[in-house]
């Protein structure tokens, strides 16, 4: 019987974050640091024509002021011929988005930084630029994601009795995490080490050498908390490379923290997105054709896609569909990857468009998913390793009082507030990438345990130190586990909900080998209790090593290296998936049910009630699973109802850079959230059992809540966020 896993466990890192004892990136103490602060473009395309620092390198601390004409070299020069790129920062005259950035100012502290970057001044040959996806759809282009067309999707939406077509648009959406993006450099002769805020310290170490011109070997990259990042620094950004350079050229340590505002156009957003929907299905409700054509921006020199309909392929069971993406140049900086990529932004429009097709067929909107239940994946033709959707419908329903919901739009109140009921499905990855930890287990009882992952929030620490509880047989608090330096076991970047997957197979793999390890010190012995036993036969637990079958039957673990003269054992163990996956569809499943109530004179919506079922495997920490899957609702919300990043086309110009008007949920919008969990028995996916959570939990709630609203309000809003004057 587990003695950790799934049992609710407070966070093992809680103390530290409260006390301030967890350090962040900018609060790393080194001596001699100055300090950085970046200069952004004011136009979106063109040429810097002149740039004057005279002022700025006069005033009071001020060390030096890096631009294209004096920075040191970043990445390899490009040939004479190749087309203007921006990949590395201060490399050449060329503007290619509005918030580029131009200059970096260092100075003694970063008051004075701050102050003479406002003296820097730029003049531009400007060029003529493009913003708006909805201007460049014609010159937009198939991702490489895209997968071949199943049946004859345009013959099948002909011929289908009833039909639906609409188009649904998504703005821009940033990450805003609670710590800003920083970075702090030095170097020691050649070896260069950096803290940066990343979900991916051997993706950034990569980065730096490439850029710097320096082995990979000879760069530390530490991160050992990360305040919130959701995407925003799976990728590497520019500020890591811009202050290696400036360190290495000024001999000292340098420190660089965005503002909020500059955060906007430093680490990419979630991309304005365009969908086209077509379904047609029969009188019953069987859909005969899915056609969902995708758009979205990236930026004028790197192709970025986010897989929008990547997973939206796997969800319903019918014959002909055809989901294409398409990827437009526009002149922003590029995209990146937040919380649900592609899938969130798929969903809202397919799960909309669904709920569209249950008013034409007059039919409820949970039996017409049912109707359409993918009993194997569409894609593959693959049984699914697990699959508890059609429990997560029934839960739910019966939780939510589904069943008393009265079908027409309008006709729920509560006094004069519009009440609407909606639902929707989601759907994830359960994906494992290949990962290493190491074990160091020690005569006295207590082990290390590290792996260069990351924890940017959903509790890492915590539960791969409960993993390595239990199967080496400890205590939590006899367990130390460590992550966020290259000079740990590689693992893979924090993001797609894989870490829990991967890392903690490769932590209970090294617990294993150290098991197996014991086992073979104790067969030494030809009296030992244990002799005929094969390291499945046996397991660890409070300082002994047991039969599982006959636990009278064991050794004491510190004698046991004690008389065979082992101070400790260290292991790294690699975990990758197992073949066996190969044979199955793996993913994660979910369905939200959503209440609004909605005032029809000022059209204010408010998310009274959510009650979320989920089915992702195995949960290893109750606590921390139930608080990710939350999350995942409020964001869901904030996407729904609130948050979108203007852009002033005439100028190119994110203009709600900040917090006063970039709106995110707070305390007031935030009512009743219920998490429930539906647990699969998988052992297919991964030995643990897990599939990833984090980003599924918000899949389905901004389609949920555009659906409630349209039942309380009668109005179908196709674009977000869905604001008042939209409904009014």
């Amino acid at each position: 019987m587990a003695r950790y896993l799934g049992k609710e466990t407070t966070r093992v890192d809680g103390v530290a974050k409260v006390t301030g004892k967890a350090k962040y990136t900018a609060e790393f103490q080194v001596p001699h640091v100055a300090y950085g602060f970046v200069v952004l473009s004011t136009v979106a395309k063109g040429r810097i024509t002149a740039i004057d620092t005279r002022e700025a390198e006069q005033a009071a601390g001020v060390v030096r002021v890096f631009t294209h004409l004096n920075a040191g070299r970043l990445g390899k020069k490009p040939a004479a011929d190749a087309a203007p790129q921006w990949a590395w920062p201060l490399q050449s005259d060329r503007v290619f988005f509005n918030g580029q950035p131009i200059a970096l100012v260092v100075a003694e502290s970063y008051e004075q930084a701050r102050y003479a970057a406002r003296l820097v001044k730029a003049s531009y040959q400007s060029e003529p630029h493009t913003t708006a996806l909805e201007t460049v759809l014609d010159q937009a282009k198939p991702s490489s994601d895209n997968t071949p067309p199943r049946g004859d999707p345009a013959k099948a939406l002909q011929a289908a009795a009833v039909k639906v077509d609409a188009e649904y648009h998504i703005p821009i959406n940033h990450h805003n995490p609670i710590e800003p993006h920083a970075a702090i450099a030095f170097w020691e002769a050649d070896k260069l080490t950096v803290f940066d805020k990343t979900q991916n310290v051997y993706g950034v170490q990569k980065h730096l050498a490439e850029g710097l011109g320096v082995p990979a070997e000879d760069i530390r990259v530490v991160s050992p908390f990360v305040g919130g990042a959701f995407g925003s620094s799976l990728k590497p950004n520019y500020y890591p490379s811009l202050t290696a350079m400036a360190a290495r050229e000024l001999k000292r340590p340098v420190k660089l923290v965005l503002t909020r505002t500059q955060m906007f156009t430093g680490h990419g957003y979630r991309p304005q997105t365009i969908q086209k929907v077509r379904l047609g299905a029969d009188a019953n409700g069987k859909l005969q054709a899915m056609i969902q054509e995708a758009f979205h921006n990236t930026s004028s020199f790197e192709t970025f896609s986010d897989n929008t309909t990547g997973f939206l392929k796997q969800v319903y069971a019918c014959e002909n569909l055809d989901m294409p993406l398409k990827v437009a140049a526009t002149d922003l900086a590029t995209p990146t990857w937040m919380r649900a990529p592609g899938a969130v932004s798929g969903m809202f429009a397919l799960e909309s468009a669904m709920d569209e097709l249950a008013y034409a067929l007059k039919m409820d909107p949970m039996e017409l998913r049912l109707v359409n239940y993918a009993e194997v994946d569409p894609v593959s033709g693959k049984p699914f390793s697990s699959k508890a959707l059609r429990e997560c419908y029934r839960l739910g329903a019966e939780k939510f009082g589904w069943k008393n919901r009265k079908p027409e739009p309008r006709s729920m109140r509560d006094g004069k507030l519009l009440v609407g009921w909606g639902m929707a499905s989601s759907v994830w990855g359960a994906m494992q990438m290949p990962a290493s930890a190491k074990i160091t287990f020690r005569q006295d009882g207590t082990a290390m345990v590290s792996s260069a992952t990351s924890d940017i929030g959903p509790g890492t620490y915590t539960v791969m130190s409960m993993i390595a509880a239990e199967f080496l047989g400890l205590r939590m608090d006899q367990v130390t586990f460590e992550l966020g330096d290259t000079r740990q076991p590689q693992a893979p970047a924090q993001g797609g909900s894989w870490t829990t997957s991967s890392v903690g197979s490769a932590v209970r793999g090294a617990a294993l080998t150290i098991t197996a390890k014991l086992l073979d010190l104790a067969k030494r012995d030809a009296a030992s209790p244990l002799q005929g036993a094969s390291a499945d036969d046996v397991e660890m637990l409070d300082g002994r090593l047991r039969l599982k079958g006959d636990t009278s039957r064991g050794v004491d673990i510190a004698e046991l290296m004690r008389s065979t003269g082992t101070d400790e054992i260290t292991e790294v163990y690699k975990s990758t998936p197992s073949p066996e996956r190969d044979k199955y569809a793996s993913l994660a499943h979910g369905a939200q049910f959503v209440e609004v109530k909605v005032d029809p004179d000022l059209g204010t919506v408010k998310v009274t009630r959510v009650i979320e079922i989920t089915a992702c495997g195995k949960i290893l920490n109750p606590l921390a699973s139930h608080s990710q899957e939350i999350g995942g609702v409020v964001w869901g919300i904030g996407m729904a109802l609130e948050e979108a990043t203007e852009v002033d086309h005439r100028t190119g110009r994110m203009m709600t850079a900040n917090l006063q008007h970039y709106h995110v949920p707070v305390n007031a919008d935030i009512h009743a959230i219920e998490t429930v969990f539906v647990e699969e028995d998988d052992t297919i996916v991964n030995p643990l059992g897990v599939k990833g959570m984090g980003e599924l939990g918000m899949v389905g709630i901004p389609a949920a809540i555009a659906n409630a609203v349209y039942h309380a309000t009668g109005k179908r809003i196709r674009s977000l966020p869905i604001t008042p004057e939209k409904l009014l």
